[in-house]
């Protein structure tokens, strides 16, 4: 994948934008979050005041995605990379720009290695990765369902935030 990507902002995708990010999620999250295109239309109907970041390049290819919404009253966003890009600061580059507009983003994160993808590779946790990004994670508030476990994650802007450990 070259690494000629450009990012950009939108309030609105278009069906080809969706089909090629439904194939992005499918394949760099665990299997067991996959959608098909009924269920993703409806995950992206759900995305209230939603402003998504593409990381596109001259083809055309989705390399990541970026989208902060509004739930139940707080900012929550949700990011995904190829795994051909990581390493490469293009995660940070988009979290950076949703900082530019958002005051918080919250988030859920999974927080082990026990994921599998569709591929069958392992999923790495990416928790690491916003710790560095200056993420707060707040280990006593956990998200337990069927297909995922995850801990909550939140930036704040301005804020030097401490990470709570898990009690003991």
């Amino acid at each position: 994948m070259k690494n000629e990507f450009t990012l950009t902002r939108l309030t609105e995708l278009d069906g080809g934008a969706k089909e090629r990010l439904l194939d992005l999620w499918n394949t760099e999250y665990p299997e067991k979050l996959s959608h098909n295109r009924e269920e993703f239309e409806i995950y992206l109907q759900r995305l209230d005041r939603a402003m998504h970041l593409l990381l596109v390049n001259e083809p055309g290819v989705i390399g990541g995605w970026a989208v902060a919404f509004d739930r139940e009253a707080e900012r929550w966003f949700v990011i995904i990379l190829s795994e051909a890009l990581k390493g490469q600061g293009w995660g940070r580059k988009m979290l950076d720009e949703l900082k530019q507009t958002e005051s918080v983003l919250n988030g859920w994160v999974i927080d082990h290695d026990c994921d599998r993808k569709k591929d069958g590779q392992p999923y790495k946790s990416p928790l690491e990765f916003y710790e560095k990004c200056g993420f707060a994670v707040l280990h006593d508030t956990r998200l337990e369902l069927e297909k995922i476990s995850a801990v909550k994650i939140k930036w704040t802007d301005g804020e030097q935030v401490v990470t709570r450990k898990p009690r003991q």
